[in-house]
């Protein structure tokens, strides 16, 4: 096993805070990109986004939502033609199954709205823990932690929140992060992951939160970086 591939070692509460700290300075309004209007298209978002960019969904939700802006609408058009408009997406097919299935879901049992209770939004066609994470934070403003794919590798890769599964990612990060970095944290970690944090080619050298990183890895991508900058 190489320094790469290495577990890190739980990180510190103090060096919890520097490394949300230092995200937070890079990133000081942090947003979701996927792009919506109304509480009603980001559940809509978050739920085509499954397993697909947030890029390619923001390339199909203006004519969805266009065509469908809300719930009534978007249940009034049904399955087969939501799927006409998001078929450049992955699982197309399922995603428009459970797009318009909450969307009628949402008409019958609460008039149209997007509920607030994780129960209530769990209990949609499509959507889970994740999905319904991320809604309770942007929409109602609750200190949730969606763990995706980027938020759990950097839990694991830099010792922030290590875990087996994401449910286990997720409660030490609602366990170890401060309560007043929770609710942004959510965005500041997606977006590290995204961006710096990648899956095969961490960009350490480029990392704001480089020194209280427990990553094993970090100081060979370091010095790579390094000398390929100078050839």
């Amino acid at each position: 096993m190489n320094d790469l591939d290495k577990p890190a070692r739980p990180m510190t509460r103090a060096d919890v805070v520097r490394f949300m700290a230092a995200l937070a300075l890079a990133r000081p309004e942090p947003r979701t990109e996927l792009h919506y209007e109304t509480p009603f298209q980001l559940l809509v978002a978050v739920v085509l986004s499954a397993q697909t960019t947030d890029a390619a969904v923001n390339k199909v939700t203006p004519a969805l939502f266009a065509t469908a802006p809300d719930a009534t609408t978007m249940a009034a058009l049904g399955a087969e033609r939501i799927g006409a408009l998001i078929r450049t997406i992955g699982l197309w097919q399922a995603k428009a199954r459970h797009v318009a299935a909450l969307s009628a879901d949402l008409v019958a049992q609460h008039h149209g709205h997007v509920p607030g209770s994780r129960d209530a939004l769990e209990a949609l066609p499509g959507v889970g823990r994740k999905t319904a994470n991320v809604v309770l934070n942007v929409v109602f403003d609750q200190p949730t932690m969606a763990v995706d794919t980027h938020i759990f590798r950097i839990g694991n890769r830099t010792g922030l929140a290590p875990g087996k599964t994401p449910r286990a990612v997720e409660e030490n990060l609602l366990k170890r992060l401060p309560t007043s970095m929770l609710h942004d944290g959510h965005h500041w970690l997606i977006l590290h992951g995204r961006y710096i944090c990648k899956a095969r080619t961490p960009d350490c050298a480029h990392c704001p939160a480089f020194e209280p990183c427990h990553y094993p890895g970090k100081h060979t991508r370091l010095k790579a970086a390094t000398n390929g900058h100078q050839r």
